[in-house]
């Protein structure tokens, strides 16, 4: 039968010795596979975290300031929202001197809401600082860690003004019909995208900083400092605040604005801080003197 010859055929190809060692081979080549995998496995680097990351830009900006460092951040595997606060960048044509703080709180809180983010690596630069504090107040259970970059750190109860005490001295800051006006230069004889005048009130509107849920947020704060400058030259008491709440602080060699000069490093600095987890809350009082001067 068939059968009878495909036995007898297969006795003559493979003998039972010589089945045996194959077998055996068969097996040590599986041992020695799961082995080899196995010990790559535990060598292997865990994965590199991907996060949600929302950054607030400073004042009389917008957005578009943070393109590279969405385009940098989004090419390591993260997801990125810019949103541009109204009446600043390409929602200028909304712009009113009837924008208040809140109304920049609203915002941020609002993409956050209707885009249905959570576990949130919440940035804010410089004047961002009294956006985004106004939005850990709100949605604290949205956010997973904060990141404060050369931002203004309010109490609650302060403004942009009282907050960054010294903000006015020295600086050519004009207020027109309800508007901080930029700089001198920056403006009509720039190609667009440039800064653009803000609503005062934004600037004068105190912000609200009570939930506890809030003030237990893992935060970071960054200040940016030139080449051999120190944390005591530059608004030192709002590195001391920040010392005082507990949370990290870090440094960067840069100017103030480093997502244009160093964005390079300024998203490395972003991949790894929320990473940092906060100490026990400072409840040395507050330092009053101010040293050096603000930008926004």
């Amino acid at each position: 039968t068939e059968y009878g010859l495909i036995t007898l055929l297969g006795k003559k190809l493979f003998p039972h010795e010589f089945m045996n060692n194959l077998i055996r081979q068969a097996f040590a080549l599986f041992a020695v596979t799961v082995a080899y995998v196995a010990v790559g496995a535990a060598d292997a680097s865990p994965p590199a975290s991907h996060y949600t990351y929302v950054i607030v830009h400073g004042a009389l900006g917008g957005g578009w300031a943070f393109r590279e460092i969405d385009r940098l951040l989004t090419a390591d595997g993260h997801k990125v929202y810019r949103p541009t606060l109204t009446g600043q960048g390409e929602k200028v044509h909304l712009a009113s001197p009837e924008i208040t703080l809140t109304t920049h709180i609203d915002d941020i809180v609002n993409v956050i809401l209707f885009e249905d983010l959570k576990d949130i690596v919440l940035v804010g630069h410089s004047y961002g600082g009294m956006v985004i504090t106004g939005v850990m107040d709100r949605v604290p259970e949205r956010i997973q860690h904060v990141i404060f970059t050369d931002a203004v750190v309010p109490d609650d109860g302060e403004n942009f003004i009282t907050a960054q005490r010294s903000i006015f001295d020295g600086a050519n800051w004009e207020v027109k019909s309800g508007f901080v006006m930029p700089p001198a230069g920056s403006t009509a004889s720039q190609p667009i995208p440039h800064a653009v005048p803000q609503s005062y009130k934004t600037w004068t509107e105190p912000v609200s900083f009570k939930n506890p849920a809030a003030k237990n947020l893992q935060v970071t704060f960054v200040r940016f400092l030139d080449e051999g400058q120190t944390v005591e030259s530059k608004l030192y008491y709002i590195w001391q605040r920040a010392v005082a709440r507990g949370w990290t602080t870090r440094t960067m060699v840069s100017d103030h604005n480093a997502h244009k000069s160093h964005p390079k490093e300024l998203v490395a600095l972003l991949e790894e801080a929320p990473k940092d987890r906060n100490k026990e809350p400072n409840q040395a009082s507050e330092p009053t003197a101010p040293s050096g001067r603000g930008s926004p």
